[in-house]
């Protein structure tokens, strides 16, 4: 175990080191999604009102402040997850990568590595974004913020899982940020960060429902909202969210160990 602990840790603390000495990343990674947050939050908030949030439901009067709140965390981790596996190409261009793979380490350590350091920085963010929870009205209690921490790391995970999955292949910078537009922004639109799922078209549904990062978001309402229920929320049941986000991050991160293992040193 330490063949694979001790270069893990070393390529996580590296990835730490990064994230201190480039203090650009900071403001890029939570200042333009705060910023989302502030100017659709307060433009929407009059003409919000989920399917389910009607006179009688707990969450009606609900701001879309409020309920943008844990999209706007979770695109502050997707925005991480691109910073942070970026670096891969950037690795490879200066010959790190390639040193990296050479050494007598396993391929599974220098994955974990990699992807341990953008969850580090990614959670790091995200508990400086739980402390301005109140501000869009949501109360924290000890017991939801630790639950919604816990959310948090298994997202961040996931998202830098995926991160790394396709940087891993890129070549250039300019071809990495173009999938991330194509693919990785979609896929956060459609996770019920900007609207609920019961509101949408029957097809726009259903591509909610099979994305995985819809249960992500899911668990991490549950979480911030402990005093109302799934139906109020219009997410799936928390056990079920936690289950599926937990699945795809193995499957993510388990693909990315497969993906590292079957690439030559001459490829990479």
């Amino acid at each position: 175990m330490s063949g694979v602990w001790l270069p893990a840790w070393t390529l996580l603390v590296r990835e730490l080191t990064h994230f201190v000495r480039q203090r650009h990343r900071i403001l890029g990674t939570i200042g333009t999604p705060l910023v989302f947050w502030v100017l659709i939050g307060s433009g929407l908030s009059g003409s919000f009102k989920p399917a389910s949030m009607g006179p009688g439901s707990a969450s009606h009067g609900m701001s879309y402040l409020e309920y943008f709140f844990p999209g706007t965390l979770v695109l502050i981790l997707l925005f991480t997850a691109v910073f942070s596996t970026i670096s891969i190409i950037e690795d490879r261009r200066a010959g790190f990568l390639q040193a990296v793979l050479v050494a007598p380490v396993p391929r599974s350590a220098v994955v974990l590595g990699k992807v341990l350091g953008g969850t580090a920085v990614a959670v790091l963010q995200g508990i400086m974004v739980l402390g301005l929870g109140p501000l869009g009205g949501i109360h924290l209690t000890i017991g939801s913020a630790l639950l919604a921490l816990v959310v948090v790391m298994i997202t961040a995970f996931q998202l830098t899982s995926l991160g790394f999955l396709i940087a891993w292949r890129m070549e250039t910078t300019t071809g990495f940020h173009a999938i991330m537009n194509l693919f990785l922004i979609p896929l956060w639109l459609l996770s019920g960060a900007l609207f609920p799922a019961s509101g949408a078209s029957p097809w726009l549904k259903t591509v909610m429902m099979v994305n995985p990062l819809s249960y992500a978001m899911g668990a991490l309402r549950a979480a911030l909202y402990p005093a109302q229920s799934v139906a109020d929320l219009c997410v799936p049941p928390f056990g079920l969210s936690m289950a599926v986000t937990v699945a795809a991050t193995a499957a993510l991160f388990g693909a990315g160990v497969v993906m590292a293992r079957r690439t030559s040193w001459a490829h990479s």
